[in-house]
């Protein structure tokens, strides 16, 4: 975990599990796993597995320490919803995200199916913005379950985003992100892909962030879309933007 993240729309990470196992497109060159064999070569205790799931319970209330209200992602190193994170530890993560209200955490998966059905059962709070990977035609599926859960926020990453979206549609969501893949074996991200995310978050008055371009060096190519930044952010109870600056 970290109490200051590098990800441009959130403000620290919190990974009370680590590792994952693959299930698309997506997935084929996943930064997280890079890092996590990274810091196995280094000594780190908590990746002595490397990508291998592993829980953390020692994690589970470090957010209540950290008094100064963040924006924090949830996982960013795994997936709450992987069928090897019992459904009493997800119970576990909501509770930390009930006790810290001053909080806000965003909370994205690949596995909507699972998000789905724990939903069912677990009433998010307010300050729990829930959100699915979609990076291709192929899993745009994913927005639609995601629709079915009750959440105050929620939200879509198109990152990386691989293939263009002609059938999408963003009704009834508050946040869009959008960026391209970076690191080795970097796929590219064609502008007209980004802009259809776009347009479709200005027709539905979804909050749109662009991320980055990506590449292998993804600093070089910036995240400039059409002549500007794209920084905006879902409010904290509706789908108005506001400035990430302001987070």
């Amino acid at each position: 975990m970290a109490d200051h993240s590098r990800i441009e729309w959130t403000q620290a990470t919190w990974n009370p599990v680590t590792g994952c196992t693959k299930v698309s497109d997506g997935c084929t060159h996943c930064y997280a796993q890079r890092l996590a064999e990274r810091l196995k070569r280094m000594g780190n205790r908590k990746y002595a597995g490397g990508f291998e799931v592993t829980l953390h319970p020692d994690s589970l209330r470090t957010p209540i320490t950290w008094t100064r209200p963040r924006t924090i992602f949830v996982n960013s190193m795994s997936d709450l919803f992987h069928e090897r994170v019992p459904m009493k530890f997800i119970e576990a993560v909501v509770e930390t995200i009930k006790l810290t209200p001053q909080h806000r955490y965003q909370v994205l998966t690949k596995r909507p199916h699972r998000l789905l059905d724990v939903s069912r059962t677990i009433q998010w709070p307010d300050n729990a913005w829930i959100g699915v990977t979609v990076e291709s035609r192929s899993v745009l599926d994913r927005i639609g379950l995601l629709r079915r859960v009750e959440a105050a926020v929620r939200f879509v990453s198109f990152e990386p985003l691989l293939s263009d979206l002609p059938d999408l549609n963003l009704d009834g969501l508050d946040w869009a992100i959008v960026g391209g893949e970076s690191g080795p074996g970097a796929r590219p991200m064609h502008a007209g892909w980004a802009r259809r995310v776009r347009d479709e978050c200005e027709r539905t008055g979804t909050a749109f962030f662009f991320k980055q371009w990506g590449g292998v060096r993804r600093s070089a190519a910036g995240r400039v879309l059409d002549g500007r930044t794209w920084d905006e952010m879902p409010g904290r109870s509706s789908g108005a933007a506001q400035s990430a600056s302001a987070t």
